[in-house]
């Protein structure tokens, strides 16, 4: 493979400022020479001719997997634990190729007490089997986070435990397969009316051979429509099931007594064919979300243990196991799981996960602090002020709107042609049966009356759907829009308001635009700037250095920085202040709070000031300008009306735009609009969203790491394709206008069916062809018309 040497040797990401070089290769930090170090060491410099640049950047480990030298919370993550052999399985995100799965799978290269490992790459994770004595399962993590594959360890995995993969499904399609095939060929000779010695001598044993078969597909493969048509029932309501089982219930009932008294083969064939293919159906669109996991709640963002801080010393405690008046330890990145007081440290706390504010916040001692903060300033010491039951999340989680399932406010469009279809054909049947029972035709009207419900079994109706709406399910989840179900799909296609949040959402989520107001700085006042901020860990720090020339980096004499204010240095006889406008010596600016800006002084007295402003995602005017056309829109933010100004220019006429939304306000504004009567969308990206998105029709996550999205979500849209929803809008239209025209198509087939069924001639060779050609022909259209209209999107 070939590398850029401009970019780094690992990861890929272009190197800036001092080059860190190893082995005559570039890299952009120290952590990815390290993890090059790591691999070069152990002989397996291979992993680089997998891939170019298939590398992660690792991340800064510290202490935060200090709660795994616990043994009962290490415990929890055993899946076996018999003497000094464990085994662990953990949920990596960062899995993503063939390097990956390479790298991984040599793990026992990089540490002795690593026996086996092997990764399931569609569910990303890696099952680790160790020896206890000379490896510790904190030690594995450690390992695999130093080379670029952090584990996903939290709060909600300990909870509820890492359930294995359900085969049922698979189970269900290999038996349903395995009947229908074997019956299939067992029925030839029948088709043919074969009159052969020995075919005539075995044909009861074929026949009964044929019904032994079909046995496991009825009362295992096709069970589930069972016992959804009795819950249908029950409910008083009649889904797509009722028609369905009472189908496959009769054919069976008549296939078992055509053979048992000799009237023919029955229709076995048809009857594993149906289920077999109804099986495929739902196995195919349960492979295209499953690997994603859209059951999260805000638990699954919190840290499994913290440092807990007693009289005795520091002990590491599960975060339930925190009490009001508990003092406890909240590291650098951590995010902060209970509402408490500050007691020491420098608090520097991004709520944008709670509140949607863009910007860290100052807390001193004796401040409040709410769960979900993230702490981006060293270590602080916390008093819990309530439990993790009792925390400002777990009321906002307690909404009765996360109570409910969307998937029961609305009917499906199959379920309500099923709703009109089920008694239609009963009728059909009832009426049948009674006129030739009343004409005196008794053997024809039993067989009128079977022969009806048999063919009208709706599975070209049942068929549509599944391969229709799951053809597109798999189609938008190769084109980076994850949906959780088909259903969505339903939805989408109904909605008329689409409400953006707007931080992380139409905004770049960690990019600020920056503007510098004042008067123009000399080049020993940009090296001082430079070389000042690069001492800062501060996030607006960060993120000016990120833009400023290297002019050549300098050693300050002295540093300092003012918790709250600002920064300062010196360097020889030069000194320089970076900071609020009153630590810089300026004037207070009445516009300050709507605006985040820092300000430079040097000895030449107040330079001027940086501002920082949101970096609008690239083509998002464009994309409120094609949605305005069709649908109402509106713009839901945590943050001031700062960039109200900026948003009316940038966008369409019309927009309504509501600022200052707590998740509380943001959920109520959502449920508004629905009262009123609208179909919304919503589209956000961090959990205080979560509300809104749950009380929307269909809600939306944006996300640039598919991994890490909010609950509630209904789909995960990948940052790249953000121009491309009315595009994904408009393919759902389309798909269900497919839906319904082979709704019409399955209804002819249907009528066709019914012609011969009535009258009482129908032969089990008519109903083994007509019934298995109106299947596959639905199938295949609507595979290849949902190809077709989402070719746009590929």
């Amino acid at each position: 493979m070939e590398h850029d040497e401009k970019n780094c040797f690992h990861c890929g990401t272009p190197c800036e400022g001092v080059a860190i070089t190893q082995d005559d290769k570039n890299f952009c930090c120290t952590g990815c020479k390290t993890v090059y170090s790591i691999l070069a060491g152990n002989g397996l410099e291979s992993y680089y001719e997998l891939e170019n640049t298939p590398g992660s950047r690792p991340k800064e480990i510290n202490s935060r997997y200090d709660f795994l030298d616990t043994p009962e919370i290490a415990g929890k993550f055993l899946e076996f634990d018999e003497g000094t052999i464990h085994i662990t399985q953990l949920y990596i995100p960062g899995i993503h190729c063939s390097s990956c799965i390479w790298i991984l799978e040599n793990l026992k290269k990089l540490h002795g007490g690593i026996r086996e490992s092997q990764v399931d790459f569609p569910k990303k994770s890696i099952r680790i089997t160790f020896d206890s004595q000379a490896v510790s399962l904190k030690e594995i993590v450690v390992l695999l986070a130093s080379i670029g594959y952090e584990p996903n360890i939290n709060l909600q995995h300990l909870e509820s435990g890492k359930p294995g993969s359900d085969k049922t499904l698979l189970y269900k399609l290999g038996i349903a397969g395995f009947a229908f095939g074997n019956v299939m060929l067992l029925s030839f000779p029948e088709y043919f009316e074969m009159e052969e010695f020995w075919l005539e001598q075995y044909k009861p044993f074929f026949r009964w051979l044929m019904f032994a078969l079909s046995l496991p597909a009825v009362f295992y493969a096709a069970w589930d429509y069972f016992v959804s048509s009795c819950k249908s029932i029950r409910s008083g309501m009649l889904n797509i099931d009722v028609p369905i089982a009472l189908g496959i219930a009769v054919m069976f009932i008549r296939s078992v007594a055509d053979i048992a008294f000799g009237y023919g083969s029955g229709f076995f064939d048809s009857l594993t064919g149906l289920i077999f293919f109804m099986t495929i159906g739902k196995y195919l669109q349960q492979k295209t979300y499953d690997f994603l996991s859209f059951e999260r709640d805000y638990k699954s963002y919190f840290p499994v243990a913290v440092t807990r801080i007693s009289g005795s010393g520091e002990e590491t405690v599960q975060v339930n196991d925190l009490k009001k008046g508990d003092h406890f330890l909240v590291r650098n990145e951590e995010l902060i799981p209970v509402d408490g007081r500050l007691l020491r440290g420098h608090a520097l706390i991004d709520y944008s996960f709670v509140t949607g504010e863009a910007d860290p916040v100052v807390k001193s001692a004796g401040d409040k602090l709410f769960a979900g903060g993230r702490q981006l300033s060293g270590l602080l010491e916390i008093e819990a002020t309530s439990s993790v039951s009792k925390s400002y999340l777990t009321r906002l989680w307690s909404d009765r709107t996360f109570g409910e399932k969307k998937e029961d406010r609305y009917k499906s469009l199959t379920n309500t042609v099923s709703h009109y279809f089920t008694p239609v054909i009963l009728l059909i049947a009832i009426l049948s049966f009674a006129y030739w029972f009343f004409t005196g035709y008794t053997d024809v009207a039993f067989n009128a009356f079977t022969a009806v419900l048999i063919i009208a079994c709706p599975c070209a109706l049942a068929l549509a759907a599944p391969f229709a709406l799951g053809n597109l399910v798999r189609i938008f989840g190769n084109t980076k829009f994850y949906l959780k179900n088909a259903s969505v799909l339903e939805r989408l296609a109904h909605i008329d308001t689409v409400i953006f949040d707007k931080t992380g959402t139409i905004t770049r989520g960690n990019t600020s635009a920056i503007a510098y107001e004042g008067n123009t700085l000399n080049a020993d006042e940009e090296r001082m700037l430079k070389s000042t901020l690069r001492n800062s860990s501060h996030p607006l720090s960060r993120q000016l250095y990120a833009i400023l020339d290297s002019h050549g980096i300098l050693t300050p004499d002295a540093f300092e920085e003012h918790k709250g204010e600002g920064i300062e240095a010196s360097y020889t006889e030069k000194h320089i202040r970076i900071g609020s406008a009153r630590f810089a010596g300026k004037e207070e600016d009445p516009d300050a709070d709507r605006h985040t800006s820092v300000h430079i002084t040097t000895d030449h007295g107040y330079r001027g000031k940086f501002t920082f402003g949101n970096m609008y995602r690239e083509g998002v005017s464009l994309l409120f300008d094609r949605l305005s056309r069709q649908y109402r829109l509106a713009i839901l933010s945590g943050d001031n009306d700062s960039e109200k100004g900026k948003l009316e220019k940038l966008l369409p006429p019309g927009v309504q735009m509501l600022f200052n939304r707590k998740p509380q306000d943001k959920l109520n504004d959502v449920r508004r609009y629905r009262d009123a009567g609208a179909r919304v969308m919503m589209i956000g990206d961090g959990l205080n969203d979560a509300g809104a998105l749950q009380q929307s029709d269909v809600g939306v996550v944006i996300a640039e790491d598919t991994n890490a999205f909010s609950p509630a979500c209904d789909a995960i849209l990948d940052a790249s394709r953000f121009r491309d929803i009315p595009e994904f809008i408009t393919v759902a239209r389309k798909g269900i206008r497919v839906l319904k025209v082979s709704f019409v198509l399955s209804f002819l087939y249907n009528i066709a069916g019914l012609s011969f069924a009535v009258t009482g001639r129908l032969s089990p060779v008519v109903a083994a062809i007509l019934m298995p050609l109106s299947s596959v022909t639905i199938v295949v259209f609507v595979t290849l018309l949902t190809n077709f209209i989402s070719r746009k999107l590929k």
